[in-house]
């Protein structure tokens, strides 16, 4: 019988059909994919997922669903994410057929000038500092998703966040792990430990944490909306604290705020739609990458040769060259999208691969340090097919370090991605939008939706959607087995804050290859050092099939997360 399912999943493997059936498992997982019918959630901790599958039993719709998973993985993970940060989701509506994107990252402050920025010794934005701060999208993210797509009240999606924050909720081990890591950097800076080490200590795993002014912030957001963070009592505290502590934000900075409703864009992989937002954020590196790929037969390379991980090394170095040339907020400059993201491009790009060399330096091409980990990412869906694919983060960590005692939460350093030197794309301007990490990713297919999908971690995440949809389309992987994979991570190229590559970066993969493959890639000049098993990414992903409308749901091996499903 095992030889038939077998043959069975092969002849399935190479028909043209479009449902997760087609991906059929080529290999163990960490845990099976998760079914339900009616609806899924997927996130980094498991508390955050159930508050979010309550709220969809409740009627909620996935972005209600959303709303309330991420307000307590703000709370729950707050070496990720939280109400000092940014956010971006992408939402696919049944109602209408459609795909929509949100922006909701903040802008520079209005009164902070370059000349007053003192860098660091490569001439970048200190990060932990408040140089780097830029004001936090989250909150009106929240507002402009619930506004659009919500069924419940904003404070019932809160409510969980709201009373995990007053009663306390267990630590869980990975989570537990980076809080205590990010004491020593953090503790002196000015409200971490009054928030976040109680006892004067990282609370442990299993160990009850409890954040009473962060349930008071989320009350006030509950009641007032958007307004009360950014034109009333949150935004007043926010600058009460910019004053005291050398920063520079103004109550006009927060009054401005707004997100921005923008179009995804795509490019087709073997016949795969895969979609990202386009700039400020990276997402568009994805496409790239995928434009390059599809130029080699990597199903025969097999992903036990060099030449397959050469070709995903190399490729990754031209998409980050344009990635650094480039990418930065659309309102100040002209960023060539279309031209960047099309196949002619792709295809001039791929010719550059040396198939024996490594690159040392960039490649120049012409369209017509970011390796931070700390980001969370979820997605979820309901009974009446809308899928959100959502991410949010405090960029490294805790953020800058700075924590505001009296609302429960710190602040991002997202602008340490600014660029000091004059005159380019991504260079620091008051009032601009910073380059940025944070991606939601989608995948179609003859205009059906099959998958809302993410993977956390700084510049992984471009990197990572790639061999994700690799791994699914080349490799025939179901959706567990995509993520569970052995990943590789590339770093040291040439970056938008103004670092250049001049050594052929670090590749970085993960332990399970031959060692006759690393010593070929040793040869042809590729430098490999290990890595942390987090600085990998964090995958979750929710796959619809579409004749059936059942939800598969699939969560890092590499996190505390799970995907449930009912």
């Amino acid at each position: 019988m095992r030889r038939i399912a077998f043959f069975l999943a092969l002849v399935l493997l190479m028909s043209a059909a479009t449902d997760q059936t087609t991906f059929a498992a080529r290999g163990a997982a960490t845990r099976s994919p998760v079914y339900g019918q009616h609806g899924m959630v997927c996130a980094a901790q498991p508390l955050a997922v159930q508050a979010g599958l309550e709220v969809l039993k409740a009627g909620g719709s996935a972005v209600d669903a959303a709303i309330a998973v991420n307000a307590c993985l703000g709370l729950m993970e707050p070496t990720a994410n939280g109400m000092g940060g940014d956010l971006f989701a992408i939402v696919w509506d049944p109602r209408t057929n459609q795909m929509y994107g949100l922006n909701a990252c903040g802008r520079s402050p209005l009164a902070l000038q370059a000349s007053m920025i003192k860098p660091e010794a490569d001439g970048t934005i200190p990060l932990y500092s408040p140089f780097s701060w830029s004001v936090p999208g989250c909150v009106d993210g929240w507002a402009e998703l619930h506004a659009k797509f919500g069924k419940l009240p904003l404070s019932r999606d809160l409510e969980p966040a709201i009373g995990y924050a007053e009663n306390g909720f267990p630590l869980s081990p990975v989570i537990a792990s980076d809080w205590e890591r990010s004491i020593p950097r953090f503790k002196d800076k000015p409200g971490f430990a009054e928030v976040f080490m109680p006892g004067g200590r990282a609370p442990r795993e299993g160990e009850i944490f409890r954040n009473p002014a962060l349930a008071k912030t989320l009350r006030l957001v509950a009641k007032g909306g958007r307004d009360a963070y950014y034109k009333g009592p949150i935004a007043q505290e926010l600058v009460r604290y910019s004053q005291a502590n050398g920063g520079y934000f103004s109550l006009e900075d927060f009054a401005k705020h707004r997100s921005e409703w923008v179009n995804p864009v795509s490019t087709n992989y073997r016949g795969y739609d895969v979609w990202e937002l386009p700039p400020p954020g990276q997402g568009i590196a994805a496409l790239q990458l995928l434009n390059i790929l599809e130029r080699f037969d990597l199903k025969g390379m097999g992903r036990n040769s060099a030449d397959f991980w050469h070709v995903m090394t190399e490729a990754k170095k031209l998409a980050f060259a344009d990635r650094a040339r480039y990418y930065a907020d659309p309102e100040f400059v002209k960023v060539p999208v279309a031209e960047l993201i099309g196949k002619p491009y792709g295809a001039e790009r791929a010719k550059l691969v040396d198939m024996q060399h490594a690159a040392m330096r960039d490649l120049p091409g012409e369209p017509a340090a970011l390796n931070r980990r700390e980001t969370t990412y979820l997605c979820a869906a309901d009974k009446d097919g809308m899928m959100v694919s959502l991410i949010q983060s405090n960029y490294t960590g805790f953020g800058s370090g700075y924590v505001v005692p009296a609302l429960g939460f710190g602040l991002q350093d997202r602008g340490n991605l600014f660029d000091l030197t004059p005159g380019r794309p991504n260079s620091y301007a008051p009032g601009k939008r910073p380059f940025h990490t944070i991606i939601p990713a989608f995948l179609t297919r003859e205009g059906k939706p099959l998958m809302a999908f993410g993977l956390m971690g700084g510049d992984m995440q471009p990197q990572g959607h790639a061999q994700v949809v690799v791994n699914l389309v080349d490799f025939g992987m179901n959706l567990q087995e995509a993520g569970d994979a052995i990943r590789f991570h590339h770093t040291g190229s040439t970056e938008p804050t103004g670092t250049v590559m001049t050594d052929g970066g670090v590749l970085h993969i993960e332990d399970g290859l031959p060692e006759s493959v690393l010593a070929e890639l040793r040869r042809r000049g590729h430098r490999i050092e290990p890595e942390s098993v987090g600085a990998y990414g964090g995958y979750q992903a929710i796959w619809r099939d579409p004749t059936t409308g059942v939800y598969t749901g699939a969560t890092e091996k590499r996190k505390d997360g799970c995907a449930i499903g009912y």
